[in-house]
């Protein structure tokens, strides 16, 4: 099993010593460090109290080694969706935890506003096989193009192995992709207040 307690206190902005202080009863960060690190046994307790303190469930501070884990991949700017230099892990909201849903999922994170879109949003996206591409029709898709580079927007057309996508900004023209690898469906918008 691998202890996620620092990808998430991260994903949620805070630091070990703000962590620490969230606890009930409080501790302190070099406890916090120490439960992060493994160099502190991980009990049932500790789980307990510092997913209280993060606000999730106890079973999401950690994740079996053969489990696939959701990636943020690409970030949304103004000019359209950009590779990360690296993939990082991404904190699972309990809502499509619970869905049982076993197909990879990844995260957009958007970095300007663009569209409905605002900074910080965090676009959760199913994958599906190109063939599967009906079921995304006139639903935000995110399409691997050639090179590492993406193209996010409204999946709009389907024909033969051209998929047509329309950007979430005002006047952008349609971006067309040939035989994409998948095709991610956004699932779930979550944006911080």
């Amino acid at each position: 099993m691998i202890n996620r307690i620092r990808d998430i206190r991260k994903a949620k902005g805070l630091t070990m010593a703000e962590l620490a202080e969230a606890c009930e009863p409080a501790t302190t960060a070099q406890t916090i460090g120490r439960l992060e690190t493994g160099m502190r046994n991980l009990s049932i307790k500790w789980m307990d109290r510092i997913a209280a303190a993060l606000g999730v469930d106890p079973e999401n501070l950690v994740r079996s080694d053969q489990a696939p884990q959701p990636q943020v991949v690409a970030q949304l700017t103004g000019s359209g969706a950009q590779a990360l230099d690296t993939p990082r892990e991404a904190v699972l909201p309990t809502d499509l935890a619970s869905q049982g849903d076993q197909r990879p999922l990844i995260v957009l994170k958007v970095e300007e506003s663009t569209g409905e879109f605002r900074p910080g949003d965090l676009i959760w996206l199913s994958q599906l096989d190109p063939e599967d591409a009906g079921q995304a029709i006139n639903r935000d898709c995110l399409i691997p193009r050639p090179g590492g580079r993406f193209a996010f927007g409204r999946l709009i057309d389907r024909r033969g192995t051209l998929v047509g996508l329309l950007p979430p900004g005002a006047g952008q023209k349609q971006q067309v992709v040939d035989n994409p690898p998948w095709i991610a469906m956004a699932v779930m918008l979550v944006r911080p207040l």
